[in-house]
């Protein structure tokens, strides 16, 4: 096997086993309503395509806005995973996220790290940052899960 597809293979279990763990972690917490955790494989069970690689939904049960009744609406985040020694998300990436988040209004945007041994490190992307700013200043590192997932 040449030394690129042997790399290739180790990414993609890389990347199944971040998810995995992501996964697990917020399915853990025990809020009002669990989160149900959507994700988006391509053939095979290996990444799709797309800048989104989970998301995190459920109903919204507090007192809704007017012409809605409790539970009409959805609380949504967006969750992009990396794993291994993946690359930070690029400046054009986290404008496209910003983008995704606006058009389908979510809650917020996270970026789980997972190396292994760990459990997945969260950040979530700030609402507004300086253009062209570092693709590592647009997030803040998530002390606990309870400030996004609660």
């Amino acid at each position: 096997m040449t030394d690129w597809l042997v790399a290739q293979k180790r990414a993609a279990k890389t990347a199944k086993w971040a998810i995995t763990m992501t996964k697990q972690l917020i399915s853990l917490q025990k809020g009002r309503t669990p989160w149900q955790i959507v994700s988006f494989c391509g053939p095979n069970g290996c990444e799709s395509a797309g800048i989104v690689d989970l998301v995190a939904v459920r109903k919204d049960h507090r007192l809704p806005k007017a012409g809605f009744k409790r539970g009409d609406l959805l609380e949504i985040i967006l969750i992009q995973v990396k794993g291994g020694g993946a690359a930070w998300p690029s400046t054009e990436e986290i404008m496209r996220l910003r983008q995704v988040a606006r058009y389908y209004r979510a809650r917020h945007v996270v970026l789980a790290v997972w190396r292994k041994g760990n459990h997945p490190a969260l950040y979530r992307l700030k609402r507004t940052c300086a253009e062209g700013c570092h693709s590592k200043e647009a997030w803040v590192e998530l002390t606990t899960i309870l400030q996004v997932f609660r």
